[in-house]
């Protein structure tokens, strides 16, 4: 579920169910493809989410790969956590676990029964109890929270928010907390975030309950010694008794402290509210400004108010090294996690000196020759199925001239004109693509390009025998391809991935919701065209005609077989020809709409219109011409151009913006 997808078709569906249904669903769904034979493939195709080795760190002894963590609320259950472990997120939090389990009275008065209340227009998300469970019960307890973490599914590290019971004073919350710290690191728990702080504050005791706790877990328990340790801090605590037990207790010995979500101290509900940024940036610079100030490695985690990626440098900005997701996800989209890591990855990079630039002949350059040369070769194929139609080894082949076609049948030239137009047109296209993902993406070794072309090309090369499929040898094309062929294997050798440089988008506002649809659209046109050319290459090596076809000759292929025994297997060369063409200018436009929209990137939308232009327009111009223009046959390529029209134009304010004029 891809936010091109989420944002325009499972979001508007889900934001009109119940909140629980809708939850349920979406994680219920999301988790049973994580199973599925394939479902991490298709998880990780879909979302090309592979953080880059520049955002790996480490806390303690743990090695995280990204900075950005899941929320233990937004998964209670963890029912979704083996496919979002494939989001881009670098840890899992659990929790809020209890000692025990409760009655959903006892969480939260009338929990059990109220639903969850979704406020699209405010972005806010009210849950009846802070610490409920996927069904709107009770808290998991440390047992079920245990054989959770025994097998989590992925490979993760995870963390456990641990709260004591409700109205625990700190007096019994201690053996409620120290038992589960045990039982928890033995299952396999990284580290605690300690929820020891929600209001009201008691300063005195809460700073009493905190460092037993600490000595615990770092001079008494020798399985804890080495655990994370961090302090869990409302976004909404009161600032002077926050300030008050900060000061009280050894904050050396914690590993840090995330800024997350609170529990209202009258109805017991969690609020999720984009406003909660604010209180969450006040606490990360009231820890980084405290009088006794924390440890340099004292880690902070926000989690409290991230719904799109400025809000995460925000945080970072204020102090946080890490961030934590919840109904940023809900609003934005599963997406999210891998826009975060973009903006922060942008910045890091930044901060590094500009790389060495990549050798043309090395590298890119050959790839750039290769596309000028379908380029080339499709100009050449058009004007040549424009006018004479047949090569000299056609008519060879035939053992027939081309005047004497006329005599088997008067459309049959012109039919196989718009077969090799529309080949033609589609090499084309081929050539602007590569031309293109070469001269902006390989040349500054974007790793999605460099893929683009890998799976496109090799695809486009293994085409080739396609055409020998009814036992025609096409001397052309092989001549081409043996030319092609190095140029291809040229541009691969060793060519490195480097981060990408260019602006990324920060912000979920109109244009890229926009954006959204236009990408919905040209990734639906890419799944369309990869049906449709193995399709089409399907009928060039089985059935090599479909009905119109017959139609608009006006004769059977037997008819046509008794004619000349080797013009159906020529026709049917031209056929599987295209078929191949096609299927690997549909798996240059899929992976390069999967994975390649960055907002501002000015080429991405040329390369829409310069790459998918030529093949619209032989197809249409050849029909039109000879008139074959018989509506179910054209009507997947005017589905196919709708969508392509519609790409452009909601894709433009995207990857087109304005540009600013210079002050005079």
């Amino acid at each position: 579920m891809p936010d091109w997808s989420y944002q325009t078709l499972f979001r508007p569906l889900l934001f009109r169910l119940p909140g629980r249904i809708a939850r349920s669903f979406t994680l219920g769904a999301i988790g049973t493809l994580s199973r599925l034979p394939l479902g991490s493939f298709v998880i990780r195709t879909l979302g090309h989410m592979e953080p880059a080795p520049l955002l790996r760190s480490k806390i303690g002894g743990v090695e995280l790969a990204t900075p950005v963590g899941l929320a233990g609320s937004a998964d209670p259950a963890g029912t979704a956590h083996r496919a979002m472990a494939q989001f881009g997120f670098g840890f899992i939090e659990l929790g809020p676990v209890m000692a025990e389990p409760l009655a959903a009275g006892e969480v939260s008065p009338g929990a059990g029964a109220a639903p969850i209340r979704l406020d699209a227009a405010r972005e806010r998300i009210v849950y009846p109890a802070y610490a409920e469970h996927a069904g709107g019960g009770a808290a998991a307890a440390a047992a079920a929270a245990a054989a959770r973490l025994a097998k989590p599914g992925h490979a993760l590290p995870q963390l456990v928010r641990l709260t004591p019971l409700p109205g625990s004073t700190p007096e019994q919350a201690l053996p409620q907390l120290l038992p589960m710290m045990r039982q928890l690191r033995q299952a396999g728990a990284a580290g605690f975030f300690m929820d020891a702080l929600q209001q009201p504050l008691d300063p005195h005791g809460t700073a009493w309950l905190l460092e037993q706790l600490r000595i615990a877990a770092r001079q008494a328990e020798p399985n804890l010694q080495d655990a994370l340790l961090f302090l869990y801090i409302p976004h909404d605590a009161g600032d002077s008794r926050l300030a008050e037990i900060l000061q009280a207790i050894d904050l050396t010995a914690w590993t840090g402290a995330v800024i997350g979500e609170s529990r209202s101290p009258d109805t017991g509900e969690l609020v999720l509210d984009p406003q909660d940024k604010h209180s969450c940036l006040a606490k990360l610079r009231l820890l980084r400004e405290l009088p006794t100030k924390p440890a340099v490695d004292f880690t902070l985690i926000a989690a409290a108010g991230i719904y799109e990626p400025q809000d995460a440098l925000d945080t970072i900005e204020a102090g946080a090294s890490y961030v934590m997701l919840h109904a940023g996800l809900v609003f934005a989209g599963p997406g999210l996690p891998k826009r975060v890591n973009e903006a922060i990855l942008h910045e890091k990079v930044k901060q590094l000196p500009a790389p060495e630039p990549v050798s043309f002949w090395r590298h890119w350059g050959w790839m750039c020759l290769l596309g000028i040369g379908m380029i080339l070769g499709g100009l050449l194929a058009w004007m040549i199925a424009a006018t004479t139609v047949l090569l000299p080894y056609d008519e060879a082949f035939l053992g027939l001239k081309r005047d004497a076609l006329h005599h088997i049948n008067h459309r049959l030239l012109h039919f196989m004109s718009h077969d090799r137009i529309t080949l033609a047109g589609t090499m084309i296209s081929i050539g602007v693509l590569y031309y293109q993902l070469s001269r902006y993406g390989l040349q500054f070794s974007i790793h999605w390009a460099r893929i683009t072309l890998l799976v496109s090309c090799t695809f486009g090369f293994l085409s080739f025998f396609l055409y020998l499929g009814y036992g025609y040898f096409d001397p052309l094309h092989a001549m081409v391809a043996i030319i092609l062929l190095p140029m291809f294997l040229l541009s691969m050798r060793k060519n490195p991935d480097r981060p990408f440089r260019g602006a990324v988008n920060l912000r979920n506002d109109a244009v890229w919701r926009r954006a959204m649809y236009g990408q919905c659209c040209m990734v639906a046109l890419g799944f369309a065209l990869v049906i449709g050319s193995i399709t089409i290459s399907g009928f060039g090596i089985t059935k090599v005609f479909v009905p119109q076809d017959l139609s608009y000759m006006d004769t059977t292929a037997a008819q046509l077989r008794a004619a000349n025994p080797h013009l159906v297997p020529l026709i049917a060369h031209d056929r599987a020809g295209f078929g191949g063409a096609l299927f690997s200018d549909a798996l240059a436009l899929l992976i390069m709409s999967l994975w390649g929209l960055q907002q501002g990137q000015r080429w991405l939308w040329w390369t829409y219109l310069l790459g998918g232009s030529p093949a619209f327009i032989a197809a249409f111009t050849v029909h039109m011409h000879i008139g074959y223009t018989d509506f179910v046959h054209l009507s997947p390529a005017v589905f196919a151009l709708a969508l392509y029209i519609g790409g452009l134009v909601l894709l433009y304010p995207y990857l087109m913006p304005r540009l600013r004029r210079r002050s005079q």
